[in-house]
């Protein structure tokens, strides 16, 4: 049964698509099929990005700005899993969601196994690396010696999960391409409870700060991919449900034809979430030229625009998941319909978002450090990451049914252009100029504005529809 606590979610989106039929900018029943998708996954990305949040939260209150400035920087490294594990199991989603719906459970079960494999081989040899040259890879961003200090222990532990977090990715993909986003928020939802729990006792209780902090990550990660594992094998989970899609246990071998199909998807998205991370240790390069309360600051802004793109983990993952399905019938209308209606959807979600934060910036900004020397700056790239995530939207929006589609090289173009060509040297300019932070807060804009227009430029052309038969287990017409 669904706890009344997840309800406003469903209800306020439910509010704005009853709002958008009204004036007749998206269809009823896409409205609801969305929503149904959409919100779980919003309740796991609030309930994921939160926990971030709080973790630099705790430590900041726990040890100091310098703590919060070297999780900033070790986090772009963590985010390495979920580029890389991200990236496999988004080229899979597509797939999976077009032989979910045309009843190939042989194709299926392959993908999801292949998948796994693929995440797995790509993130054991990275977490190595974090394990062993943590030090060396945070000074090479990071500024100030009891920041790396701090950045270089929280590294160090993390990459212990970072597999499980890919893995846990694969397995939130693959239930959501089957059409339920619900057991996924259950479970990664609950991690994120759960590692904000073990944190709290952790770093206050038992004062160990960033190490605390790190260890919570591992051990929540570790328990969730525990129970997706346990769940596709069994096809049912205790007090979670039952699975729409199982694995074969008996069968390990990894289909090579599944494989190239996900390498192929997948390896434009895994370069465009590459581009976005690796763009974040040149740019806290720059930002920690202006020192360590101009970092502390920016990775409290970056935090906040995270928990505001939590719209983006429904509507994104919705969209890829509707449109699959409707290409893998060979409805190419019904495909554009709801590309386009969960598109308008998306934005106009996030124009709410960002006007609400907005309005509040400054409690935001006190809830995560109370120095009057960073206070100032904080509420200044708050309202910058106001204006930058309402792109994310769009970006978002348009990648789900290319993504569905198997079309995903457009998307690292616009990444690429967006931040290498764009953010990084706007953001220099606060060094080079008098611009000081104000070109920071440009560059927020720009790392988003750029990729959306790009993005949204190839969707609109409907060249995926046609890109998308080569990839459907029947090629049908219309």
């Amino acid at each position: 049964m669904q706890g009344k606590w997840i309800n406003p979610v469903r209800e306020l989106l439910a509010g704005i698509g009853r709002l958008l039929v009204r004036l007749n900018l998206i269809d009823e029943r896409r409205v609801t099929h969305t929503t149904d998708l959409a919100w779980p996954r919003i309740v796991t990305g609030l309930a994921r990005m939160s926990k971030s949040a709080v973790d630099i939260a705790m430590v900041g209150l726990a040890v100091g700005p310098a703590a919060i400035a070297g999780v900033g920087f070790a986090t772009p490294f963590w985010g390495l899993a979920f580029a890389l594990g991200g990236g496999v199991a988004d080229g899979a989603i597509g797939l999976i969601s077009q032989r979910y719906s045309a009843n190939r459970h042989d194709e299926l079960d392959a993908t999801v196994k292949a998948s796994a494999a693929l995440a797995a081989a790509v993130t054991l040899p990275v977490a190595a690396l974090f394990w062993f040259l943590s030090e060396p890879l945070v000074a090479l961003v990071g500024s100030g010696g009891d920041a790396v200090t701090h950045g270089a222990t929280y590294l160090r532990i993390v990459s212990l999960g970072i597999p499980f977090a890919a893995l846990n990715l694969v397995g939130s993909r693959t239930l959501v391409g089957a059409d339920d986003a619900r057991i996924p928020m259950l479970l990664r939802a609950g991690g994120a409870v759960a590692n904000v729990s073990i944190n709290a006792v952790l770093v206050f209780g038992l004062g160990l700060g960033v190490v605390g902090a790190a260890v919570g990550t591992v051990l929540a990660n570790v328990v969730v991919t525990a129970g997706f594992a346990l769940g596709l094998v069994r096809g049912v989970l205790p007090l979670v449900g039952r699975f729409p899609v199982t694995v074969d246990p008996s069968n390990l071998r990894v289909d090579r034809s599944a494989v190239r199909g996900i390498v192929d998807i997948g390896t434009p998205l895994v370069l465009t979430n590459l581009a976005r991370t690796l763009g974040q240790f040149p740019l806290l390069a720059i930002v920690g030229l202006f020192g360590p309360n101009v970092v502390a600051a920016f990775v409290i802004a970056l935090r906040v625009r995270a928990l505001m793109d939590t719209p983006g983990w429904g509507f994104s993952l919705a969209s890829s998941s509707l449109v699959g399905q409707a290409l893998g019938k060979g409805a190419e209308w019904k495909a554009e319909g709801y590309a386009r209606d969960v598109l308008r959807f998306s934005i106009v979600v996030y124009l709410i978002v960002a006007l609400v934060v907005a309005a509040f910036s400054e409690p935001i900004g006190r809830s995560f450090v109370d120095d009057p020397t960073v206070l100032p700056l904080v509420d200044g790239f708050i309202y910058a990451a106001c204006a930058s995530v309402v792109f994310y939207g769009v970006i978002g929006g348009a990648t789900g049914p290319l993504r569905a589609s198997g079309d995903t090289r457009w998307p690292l173009y616009g990444q690429v252009l967006g931040f290498y060509v764009f953010a990084l040297p706007i953001a220099y300019l606060g060094v080079a100029t008098s611009l000081g932070v104000a070109a920071l807060s440009l560059a927020l804009v720009a790392e988003t504005l750029v990729p959306a227009l790009v993005t949204y430029y190839r969707f609109d052309r409907g060249r995926w529809k046609a890109i998308s038969r080569s990839y459907r287990p029947d090629v049908a017409d219309d």
